[in-house]
Formats: structure tokens, sequence, C-alpha cells
């Protein structure tokens, strides 16, 4: 596989078969924290093989192994997820961390969560740049405060962050939500795991207290991905004719982009959830369905964005903001590759609106991927209606489902240098 530029092309426009999809990324490295702090009673299955999860192991491993003194540099590459849960993970150990990461990494803020636990007793430092990663962190933390206030509207992996450790720390935590929550579901998510490792917890209003406690014997089961998940749904809405069975994904998920389901209900697929997992199959143009709301599942804007230009479908969508703090600026990302045939997105305050009129069809269309895995997956499907799709830098996959272009081959895409 070519890490500069892949051609794209599906001779029948057909999809029909299985797709087994790997663990997802968001338990697994949720799971892998758990056990790190359970000292061996949580054991986990089904682990994701996304990059970004081998990341995080590798990076938990290094923890282990850092000398009390000196510093122990921990570089994350682009892994948000684990600079998030690190950033709190690592004041629990013993030793002086660096926690560092790729250049756009170091541009995406972490301030938020730098100030709480600061203000709990952790010792974290910038190293360049006020409120942006590489930080040093003085671990063997002493908690000097029970309880913490956080915006609720930034990401919901500074909450997810705290929450983690908090059963961990010797007073506990409260911690008080501070505006809106978005992306609620992976909060719900961090809970949920936590309480299945034996970590209880009390949810009232704005706050969530989880007292001090030890995690319990528990062995925790990693879903397949729903976010890998939804590019399957975009290639069957896409298809002349298409029917997936996604092996092991439930109906009742920790997951918040389940929500595909019902968005792609609306673009003509219908799912059925049966004991060898959830089949889907094109069925119908769907609903005129015109507003989307991605606030719980702001991961699936890209898929549905990508979608609904390709097939000339003006839609409007909300809940994206955090979008901007992604792997790239995403929606500016989107905007600038709908917009290579025809398509564009006219922003309104925080709604933005998808406009398909001018949409053509060329013969070949380039798409970037902004170091960005999902802008990859996204676009990808495209090949079902334009005639040569081409993938600048498609190793990017590699983030978070790298079997996918295999995945493809199997569903009758040809992909060539």
């Amino acid at each position: 596989m070519s890490s500069e530029k892949i051609k794209l092309t599906h001779p029948t426009r057909k999809i029909n078969g299985t797709v087994q999809l790997t663990g997802s990324k968001s338990e697994s490295n949720r799971a892998l924290i758990i056990q790190a702090l359970s000292h061996g009673a949580v054991h986990v299955n089904n682990l994701s093989e996304a990059a970004d999860t081998v990341i995080m192991q590798n990076a938990l491993a290094l923890a282990d192994k850092a000398a009390p003194e000196g510093l122990t540099t921990i570089d994350i590459g682009p892994a948000g997820t684990a600079m998030r849960f690190l950033t709190s993970y690592l004041n629990l150990k013993k030793g002086r961390f660096r926690l560092t990461g790729t250049e756009r990494m170091q541009q995406r803020p972490i301030g938020i969560l730098v100030d709480a636990l600061n203000d709990l007793g952790a010792d974290i430092q910038y190293e360049k740049k006020t409120g942006y990663p590489p930080l040093v962190i003085e671990g063997g933390m002493r908690q000097r405060k029970g309880h913490v206030a956080i915006q609720g509207d930034i990401s919901s992996q500074y909450i997810s962050s705290l929450l983690l450790i908090a059963s961990s720390l010797e007073k506990g935590l409260r911690l008080d939500i501070a505006g809106e929550l978005t992306s609620r579901p992976y909060v719900t998510m961090t809970l949920n795991m936590l309480q299945e490792a034996g970590i209880q917890h009390e949810w009232t209003e704005n706050s969530i207290v989880i007292k001090p406690q030890s995690f319990q014997e528990s062995t925790i089961y990693v879903e397949p991905d729903w976010s890998a998940a939804s590019y399957w749904y975009a290639m069957v809405a896409l298809s002349e004719q298409g029917s997936v069975l996604l092996p092991g994904l439930k109906a009742h998920s920790l997951q918040g982009d389940i929500a595909i389901v019902d968005i792609m209900a609306h673009f003509g697929v219908a799912s059925s959830f049966q004991e060898d997992g959830l089949h889907i199959a094109k069925v119908s143009k769907g609903s005129d369905q015109v507003y989307f709301d991605f606030k719980e599942c702001p991961d699936l804007a890209q898929t549905v964005v990508a979608l609904a230009a390709a097939i000339r479908r003006d839609i409007s969508i909300t809940g994206v903001e955090t979008l901007k703090i992604k792997e790239t600026d995403r929606l500016a990302a989107l905007k600038a590759e709908i917009e290579k045939f025809g398509a564009t997105i006219i922003a309104e305050e925080e709604t933005y609106h998808v406009k398909t009129s001018d949409v053509v069809y060329p013969p070949q269309v380039t798409f970037d991927t902004y170091e960005d895995h999902r802008m990859a997956m996204a676009f990808a499907p495209l090949a079902l209606v334009f005639d040569e799709v081409y993938v600048n830098e498609p190793l990017v996959v590699e983030k978070s489902y790298p079997a996918f272009w295999d995945h493809l081959i199997s569903q009758g895409f040809q992909i060539s240098k």
C-alpha cells in the first residue's frame, strides 16, 4: 500500500458480504487505563488493532518502567485520546514525565484539563506554549481537594480522563460539569466501563461523584467499533445494490456512534440486529430530513457530509464545533474536499449548510486526508459514484482502522497505486 496516493474504483458498484470490524478504539483506550489502575484485577478482551490503541499500550508500558529519577519522555504521536487520558493517569505514577506528540498534537488545546488537575493537586507544567503539549508531569500527585469544575462543551475526553482516575484518588472526586455537555455518550461509556470493573458512581444533575474504591476482578469485552461501521453504512447507501453483515455489533452499545443506525435510515439503509451481528441493506431513498445534530456523535459528521454531497442532497448540520480541534480542522477540511466536485458548506453561526446544486461527477477526483484517518475513510466510499477516486496519504487509516483498505478490496473495490 503506497503511503502517498492510491486509486480506487468499483466496477460493479454492488456491495455484498461480511466485514469483521476491529474492537472500538474508544472502549479499548478506556479499558487499558482501567486495567493499568486495577493492578491486574481487570482483564480486557477484543482490544482494538488501531494504531492509537497500540500507542496507548506502549505508553503505559513505558510509564511502568520509568525510573524515579530523571525525565521519561512519552511520545503519543497523533493519538488524541492517549494524550488526554495519560495527562491524568501519569500523575498517579512515580516519576517525572514529558508527554508530547506530533506537531498537530502540540496545536490541540489541553489547558482546561491541566487546570483541573493542577487545581486538584497535580504538578503539571507546559514545556513550550501555555495551554498546549508538550507537558512535564511530576508524578506521585498529592491530592489537595476532592472536587473540581470543568467545562462540558469543549471535549468530553477531558471529563472522561478525570473520571478514569477518580476512584484511585485519596479523596475521590466530585466533578461539576459547567454548561452544556458535549458528546454525553462518551462520558456514559466511561462510567459504564468503570462500573463493569466494580467502580460505582452517582450522577446528579451536573455533578458526578466517585468515591475512593478498589477495582474488582472482572473482564471487559470491547465491542466492535461503531465509528468504523459508519463507513459501511455510507458504502451501502452509495451502492447500486448493497448488503453487509457486521458481526458482533449489538443493539445496546456503550458507543455514541450507534447513532449511525438512525441517521442512515434517512439515507435509505435499513438495520437489523440478529444473533450473528448487524445486517445493513439498501432499501429505499430514505426520508427528506434536512437537519442532523451531531452533538452526541461528532465523529460521524464527515461520513454523512461526504455522502450527502455525493448524492446531491442538501442537509444542515449542528453540534460539530468540536471538529475544529480534532486531527485537523475537520469543518475546513470537509468544505475544501467537497468543493472539488461542486458542493460547499455555508456557515450560519453554529449551523452548517451543505449545498449541492452545483455538484458534478468528474471522471476522477483526488481527496486530501490532512493527516486525519476519518477524512480518508469518509471520502473513499465515493468511488461507488465517481469513476476514479484518488486518496492522498492513505496510511492515515492505521490510526483507528488498519484493515480498512483490505476490507474494501474484499467487497469489490479495486485499489492501485
